[in-house]
């Protein structure tokens, strides 16, 4: 299913009932006419109703652009990526097959894992995001791509474009913040648990496939009852079908045939080891993109009254980018560029390098961070997190009291909300 939206329209009706405790999911937000939320972000505080309007429009009107002028270029583009990608994966399989020798196994290993990351990054995620739908070419199109990845992708779409793109970074209802196992924000409560933090981290790095497929089965959810038993049980039917034919392929197929010219051990060691390069490259692009220093996160009633606009404001204060060559934005799937990526997460990839330009020029205009680095220096300050965040708020340490240290409540009326459409999601 595509979830591009490409202008808020009216809402479709929605359950009475509250979702808290009733089986009924989460709400989307809707986002006001005008106004503003009950409390700006504090990097934003300083900006004028007025200012946050035109703001919308100025990056409105860069998407209209860039979906006005995708044409041939683009197509052309995604089609020699692929192309690409899927020489790359059996020339290295086909290495695979007779490497015996040193050379032949690093070669065909190092083939099949650069083909498994563009796989993912280039390929897989933003097709799944809806990017290449217009194309209406049904090879490449969100609703019938599958990805080379554990976790199935109608699971992926539902955690990521409908509920990631639209709650980015707003605390209890991202769970990408932490993915429900680790703590990633000072106003997350501490749990003891949480001294393992950097182990967790340790560990889902190199099998952070495995880690997203049991994220996407949204366990925390069926546990507080806004899940059904047969939705989960379809879950696991789903991921069990996928982890077959992943098996088959990588653990199976491969190294039996490798088996033939007396290289099946080394070809299933290369294999898992590609997708373990995969793994790691993956978790740490994405880590990069949301909990490098400067990033921001909400609460929900902070985000009550949220304008288009406060919306656009949410997603550059909430993410962060990694610089680099051409050959990086490549390999990271553009997501180098995670800022414009969640503006505008339904533009095809190859545009927002051309983006990235125009919405820095308005970050600094209008007095907002925009948080970018090298990637040595985002995946460090990722990782200082992960250990910073393993320790209890200062104030607390030595009593091991499970909480954090949240916002300080907000006292301010919600603004009135004229309901003009769900928040475009990707």
């Amino acid at each position: 299913m595509t979830t591009t939206v490409n202008r808020p329209t009216a809402p479709a009706a929605e359950p009475a009932a509250d979702a808290e405790g009733t089986g009924i999911r989460p709400r989307k937000p809707v986002l006001a006419a005008t106004g503003h939320p009950v409390a700006r972000p504090r990097a934003a505080a300083h900006l004028s109703d007025e200012q946050v309007e035109q703001l919308g429009h100025e990056l409105d009107a860069i998407r209209d652009r860039i979906i006005a002028s995708r044409g041939a270029k683009d197509a052309a583009y995604i089609r020699r990526v692929i192309k690409v990608q899927r020489t790359l994966e059996i020339a290295g399989r086909a290495t695979l097959l007779v490497s015996r020798r040193k050379t032949a196994f690093v070669a065909g290993t190092a083939m099949l894992s650069v083909a498994k990351i563009l796989e993912n990054m280039e390929i897989g995620h933003n097709v799944l995001h809806g990017q290449w739908d217009w194309m209406r070419d049904p090879d490449i199109h969100s609703t019938t791509w599958e990805w080379d990845f554990v976790t199935p992708a109608a699971a992926w779409k539902h955690t990521h474009n409908d509920l990631h793109h639209t709650w980015t970074n707003v605390l209890g209802k991202d769970k990408d913040v932490g993915y429900s196992t680790l703590r990633m924000a000072d106003d997350q409560p501490w749990q003891p648990y949480n001294l393992l933090n950097p182990v967790i981290n340790a560990v889902l790095a190199p099998f952070f496939e495995w880690g997203i497929a049991i994220y996407d089965l949204e366990l925390e959810a069926w546990q507080l009852g806004e899940k059904s038993t047969d939705a989960v049980k379809n879950d696991l039917k789903a991921v069990g079908r996928k982890v077959v034919r992943q098996f088959t392929k990588d653990y199976v197929a491969t190294p039996a045939a490798a088996a033939i010219f007396g290289s099946g051990r080394q070809a299933l060691l290369g294999t898992f080891t590609a997708n373990a390069v995969r793994n790691v490259w993956a978790h740490s692009v994405i880590f990069c993109g949301h909990f490098p220093d400067g990033v921001d996160t909400f609460t929900e009633e902070e985000i009550e009254g949220e304008t288009r606009g406060d919306w656009y404001i949410r997603q550059m204060l909430g993410s962060a980018n990694i610089s680099g060559s051409k050959l990086m934005h490549l390999m990271t799937g553009n997501l180098s560029h995670q800022i414009e990526h969640h503006c505008f997460p339904d533009l095809p990839s190859n545009r927002y390098a051309e983006v990235a330009v125009e919405v820095r020029e308005i970050c600094e205009r209008y007095g907002l961070p925009y948080t970018t680095g090298p990637i040595h220096r985002q995946v460090g300050q990722a990782w200082a997190k992960v250990f910073r965040l393993a320790l209890p708020p200062k104030g607390e340490r030595g009593r091991l009291v499970g909480r954090g240290q949240p916002k300080p409540a907000l006292d301010a009326a919600s603004p009135a909300v004229a309901a003009v459409g769900p928040v475009p999601i990707g």
